[in-house]
């Protein structure tokens, strides 16, 4: 069945990634999923068809996406009124009537796309409608079935989309809708345990979407720090855990009533089963142990807002000094020492506890930074043996920065062939991008400062200006 999906006109390479993942995580068996656009549309556009196998798939989709407007059951579509009267009557009567019954509510209400219209152009718009044989009573707060005509903007200026060549006027009964009450019950500015990474909520729930969290499934996040990414996973009801390096964070966080944990108590979502203080360079699980997760999500620290840290301090990770062991009437309230951890090793290291920890068809998802030069040479993101990349994301954050989600699914189980083919891919990749990822400063690269011999003073008690920065934290 061809069913017509609106989305929320926000994040739009997000999109259609989160509605497959939801598809597959409610039984979708076709994989990947068809779409197609309505004549004239731009991709960008909000409007998009797409096939699911049933109507309970997509009501199941619109209820818990976060990109998602409504999933409708198309009636008739034309550039014009008259062209979309043609259409309603076209549509077989055997679809139509049962929600067209005496013993039925109804509710008709009108959305636009680009343009606003007023309470008498919507009354006029619904009035030419009466073509369609409602028998059923109006019912504006509790109908059995709610009906949408939608009408997309015919002027050259579309909410930034291409021109349109023609209009497009939809209608059709609503099968599922989203709950949007759901981002401002988490929205960060009220989060009892706030830290300076914390993820927003709209994107650790699309992150949870693309991950498949669902109760009965364990999800990990490997740098946690305030559990931003888990709270939303543990709404979708999947059991928790986490670690970070930095004990503070996961034991303390600013007292008894403000940390990782009283995050999930204010929303009354369970604890997660254990938060560690752990080292994702040297990690301690026990030889033999695998496959116990069913998803990793994880934003790494890639040295933008934050910088990645690993076990060891820089004298020691230098090898000037000799590891040391931290005598007993000193271990009370010690914090061990830490030392650069760069991101290729960082994202080397992810992929390694994921070829090993998850499960088959398990999903890891995190994000990575991309850096554009002026050459604009392809992006080559990270690669393993034990993983298919099924979704590829990005949000732009400036002219040369922007992150990516990337979505990978295991496909192969973890062996020492394929540990040794993995360290192979991670050389190339280590030769690749070795220059920015390691050696250089990638928030230098970001936040890079205006050059200073364009900017004039003709005092000569002034002294040099401090670098102007092109944007803030993002």
């Amino acid at each position: 069945m061809w069913f017509l999906c609106v989305f929320y006109h926000r994040l739009l390479d997000f999109r259609k990634p989160e509605v497959e993942a939801l598809a597959e995580l409610f039984g979708e068996e076709d994989s990947p999923l068809q779409w197609r656009l309505p004549e004239h549309h731009h991709n960008d556009t909000p409007f998009h068809f797409v096939q699911l196998s049933s109507e309970e798939i997509a009501q199941n989709i619109a209820k818990r996406s976060i990109l998602v407007k409504g999933m409708y059951e198309l009636w008739g579509e034309g550039t014009c009124y008259e062209e979309l009267k043609d259409s309603i009557e076209r549509f077989p009567d055997s679809r139509k009537l049962p929600f067209l019954t005496s013993d039925s509510t109804f509710k008709i209400s009108v959305e636009t796309f680009g343009k606003a219209l007023t309470f008498d152009e919507q009354r006029e718009r619904i009035h030419s409608l009466t073509y369609i044989p409602f028998e059923g009573k109006v019912n504006l707060k509790k109908p059995d079935h709610n009906f949408f005509l939608m009408e997309m903007d015919e002027s050259e200026e579309s909410n930034g989309l291409p021109p349109i060549v023609q209009r497009r006027i939809f209608f059709g009964r609503e099968v599922g809708f989203a709950d949007r009450k759901l981002l401002p019950t988490f929205q960060l500015k009220s989060r009892t345990y706030l830290g300076p990474t914390a993820m927003d909520a709209e994107m650790a729930f699309l992150m949870a979407n693309q991950a498949k969290a669902a109760s009965g499934k364990l999800v990990y996040d490997p740098f946690v720090g305030t559990g931003s990414i888990l709270v939303s996973a543990a709404r979708f009801g999947a059991m928790t855990m986490g670690a970070d390096i930095d004990i503070r964070v996961v034991r303390d966080g600013r007292g008894p009533d403000c940390n990782v944990w009283s995050n999930f108590k204010q929303y009354g979502l369970p604890s997660p089963v254990a938060l560690l203080r752990m080292d994702n360079n040297v990690p301690p699980w026990r030889s033999g142990l695998k496959e116990i997760f069913d998803a990793i999500i994880c934003d790494p620290p890639y040295g933008v807002r934050a910088g990645g840290r690993k076990s060891g301090g820089r004298k020691i990770l230098r090898g000037t000094v000799d590891p040391y062991t931290v005598p007993e009437d000193k271990r009370t309230g010690h914090i061990p020492s830490t030392g650069a951890y760069s991101l290729v090793e960082c994202v080397h290291d992810l992929l390694h506890l994921a070829a090993r920890m998850l499960v088959m068809k398990g999903r890891l998802v995190f994000f990575f930074p991309v850096l554009r030069d002026e050459s604009g040479s392809e992006v080559k993101f990270p690669e393993h043996p034990c993983f298919k990349l099924v979704a590829v994301s990005e949000q732009i954050l400036s002219s040369r920065y922007s992150r990516v989600l990337l979505t990978m699914v295991k496909v192969e189980p973890y062996s020492e062939k394929i540990e040794e083919a993995a360290r192979l891919m991670h050389l190339e990749f280590r030769e690749n991008h070795l220059k920015w990822l390691e050696e250089g400063n990638i928030h230098s690269s970001v936040f890079k400062p205006t050059d200073s011999s364009q900017i004039h003073t003709e005092a000569k008690t002034f002294k040099d200006p401090k670098p102007k920065y092109r944007g803030k934290y993002v």
